[in-house]
């Protein structure tokens, strides 16, 4: 009895013990499998890691400083469908589905109830809502619909901040602006200046805090990020616009042309002021995709006269009053038949009257009867001219533009005399106007640039601006003869159209077949032609030069650079002399500021200050660190007062006198929407600085 009780009671306290020793190396066995074996296991990597700070990417700027291309920030929409209680849910789902519905305008009511309620079944914890981003108006309203309104934790609301790239003045300058994708392909300053305006990433070290949330580590090393630069180019608006609008107008009176190029300069420095390409899609629509302004090399036409006549004065052989027959109308040279429009000829006349004329056959005679006997020389004199100089421009995407030489195997017994008149050399309309430009400028030829300084917070880092490509394409006696010529085309030419009591033009009309596979002429009789017209304005001091070019596609008939281009050329130049206040006289001088006391714009003084505090000005306002500021008037010439823009949340802040950018940027970082007209500074906003308005509503402002 006694043996049987204590085998009992020795088994049953084996067994215990021997479950304590099984459950205890079952735990060891599972810290050393957590610790060791487990690959999911939480790490520092869990609870720590390294955060990329996103650097806001640099502005496209106007020469006068209105924003071309800004990023504002947008906000994409996930759904955290876990979180949502059943009874919340239940209770809002229909509501939150008309919302959406509402404002996406994409789905139905219906269509957002159910995807939603697949998401919460699914167990989605990264539903994408909505077929796009949001602004910060509209964000601010989805944050109030139902469900959504319980906060991120409750309502499973999930906000991811990026950018948008945007261009305020809509397509205009589209081109030269350009755009860059996610894999650095693009077009335009986007792209050439790509490293520039990105800027550089920052890093912090962040922690995981309760609700999945990451904030950063105090006490770790941390690396703000470096915004990229803003951009200001030569891009006048006004000049930009006006060439956009009056090429397509053009372009859509026949639906031959297949598209064309608008480009103006500043005389003196070679500042691109305006470009325009336009390129006519099957639906008759026009978009920029085709850069025929300067990737797009042609032979010319009669606007490549200029050189030849240029040659001809400065190496002795003609003057203007120099007399050249051009028969009937029709010549042979080389085996060719050279051809003038006007019926029967023009007989004899002189080498100014063929410039003004448009004479291809009195150009190739008076080329010919030069440089037969050594062609080499007159193909020294163009390159001397610099008339197929690589540009290089400050933006990529230029065409190679050549000459062809007696040493290559193209040449014929016809080149010569080809050249006279505009063929056998390959040049883009920003070549052309280029050589244009150089004549306007005394001879001397700048290099066309798009770019005029990189900038922070509005003060220059780094400055582009003009260069000289040639001191002198010819001597001055050269040019004057030439100057008079051009003139000559406009009063009693081919560019009579273009004359103007108001102010000189001086130009030249250019009409050329385009060659496809080598022949300027179909088997069923269709030719493509380029209309041309490249001059300056206004002709005794000339300020801009400009050339339109037109492209047809196949036709049979005739399409002139006097008919189709110089039009266009005509009203450019109209809207460009209208609205500079060199050529129109001040209204009034009552209440100009003094010159040491300029009017300054209101804006953001970061910590690099404002442009004001590098003015050479006796007495100077130090705006350094002061955040968003306005500067009156100093009283008697004194220093200029300084005064904070007070801001105040659901409190429209007074934006007048600032310049586009800084209105756009301080209202939208308030949260509310804007449009705009004009350019300038900012004289009058809508509503009323002031008065009392809840995110997301429009402001409209005025500019002057």
């Amino acid at each position: 009895m006694e043996g049987n009780g204590t085998d009992k009671i020795f088994m049953r306290f084996s067994f215990v013990y021997f479950s304590f020793l099984l459950l205890g190396a079952l735990a060891i066995f599972g810290i050393i499998r957590e610790q060791f074996l487990t690959k999911d296991r939480i790490t520092t990597d869990d609870i720590y890691k390294e955060q990329v700070i996103e650097p806001t990417r640099g502005s496209i700027l106007a020469c006068d400083g209105s924003p071309l291309a800004v990023s504002i920030p947008v906000f994409e929409l996930r759904w955290d469908s876990f979180v949502v209680a059943d009874s919340s849910f239940a209770a809002g789902i229909d509501s939150l589905s008309r919302c959406l519905s509402g404002l996406f305008g994409d789905k139905t009511p219906r269509q957002y109830r159910k995807e939603l309620t697949a998401a919460r079944a699914d167990t989605n914890r990264y539903k994408r809502i909505g077929s796009r981003n949001v602004d910060f108006g509209e964000l601010e309203k989805i944050k109030s619909f139902p469900i959504f309104r319980l906060g991120q934790f409750k309502g499973g609301l999930r906000v991811i901040q990026g950018s948008e790239r945007i261009n305020p003045y809509g397509t205009l300058a589209n081109r030269t602006i350009g755009s860059v994708n996610a894999v650095g392909q693009g077009a335009g300053i986007e792209l050439t200046y790509n490293f520039k305006l990105s800027g550089k990433e920052g890093m912090q070290t962040v922690h995981r805090a309760l609700g999945d949330e990451w904030l950063p580590v105090n006490g770790a090393p941390a690396y703000p990020a470096e915004d990229g630069v803003d951009i200001r180019t030569t891009i006048d608006v006004r000049i930009q616009e006006a060439a956009e609008t009056e090429l397509r107008a053009q372009l859509a009176m026949s639906d031959v042309f297949e598209g064309g190029t608008a480009i103006i300069m500043d005389v003196s420095t070679g500042a691109v002021r305006g470009i325009a390409n336009m390129f006519k899609r099957k639906d008759g629509t026009f978009d920029e995709t085709y850069n025929y302004a300067f990737g797009h090399a042609t032979e010319p036409g009669s606007t490549l006269k200029l050189a030849a006549l240029i040659s001809l004065i400065e190496d002795g052989y003609v003057t203007l009053d120099t007399e050249v027959d051009g028969g009937n109308g029709e010549w042979r040279y080389g085996g060719i038949r050279i051809t003038d429009t006007h019926r029967g000829g023009y007989g004899k006349m002189t080498a100014k009257t063929a410039f003004e004329k448009s004479s291809n056959i009195a150009f190739a005679k008076m080329i010919t009867g030069a440089y037969e006997n050594d062609p080499a020389a007159y193909i020294s004199r163009l390159h001397n001219m610099k008339l197929v100089e690589k540009l290089n421009l400050d933006i990529g995407g230029e065409a190679y533009s050549y000459i062809i030489s007696p040493s290559d195997n193209t040449w014929s017994a016809s080149t010569l005399a080809s050249l006279g008149y505009g063929y056998a050399i390959m040049l883009t309309p920003l070549h052309i106007l280029t050589f244009y430009n150089a004549v306007a400028n005394g001879g001397k030829m700048m290099r066309p640039y798009f770019i005029e300084d990189f900038e922070r917070d509005g003060i220059p880092v780094e400055t582009a601006g003009p260069t000289v490509v040639s001191g002198s394409i010819c001597s001055r006696s050269t040019l004057r003869d030439v100057q008079e010529a051009l003139r000559g085309v406009v009063v009693d030419g081919t560019a009579k159209i273009c004359n103007d009591p108001r102010y000189a033009i001086a130009g030249k009309t250019g009409t050329a077949r385009v060659a496809v596979n080598g022949r300027y002429e179909d088997e069923h009789g269709y030719r493509r032609y380029q209309a041309s017209f490249a001059g300056y304005f206004p002709a005794d001091s000339p300020k801009y030069s400009c050339i339109v070019v037109l492209y047809t596609g196949p036709t049979r008939g005739n399409f002139y650079g006097a008919t189709w281009a110089a039009p266009v050329f005509k009203r450019i130049a109209d809207k460009i002399y209208t609205a500079h206040p060199e050529w129109n006289p001040a209204l009034s001088s009552a209440g100009a500021s003094p010159a040491d006391n300029p009017s300054i714009a209101a804006g953001l003084a970061g910590e690099s200050g404002m442009p004001v505090d590098y003015m050479p000005m006796k007495h100077r306002p130090r705006t350094k660190g002061m955040g968003w500021i306005r500067i009156e008037e100093g009283k008697e010439g004194g220093i200029p007062a300084v005064s904070s823009i007070e801001l105040e949340q659901g409190v429209v802040p007074d934006v007048s006198g600032m310049g586009l950018k800084d209105a756009l940027y301080l209202l939208e970082n308030e949260g509310y929407r804007v449009r705009y007209s004009g350019a300038g500074r900012v004289t009058a906003q809508t509503p009323a600085a002031g008065t009392s308005l809840g995110k997301g509503e429009m402001i409209t402002l005025t500019l002057k």
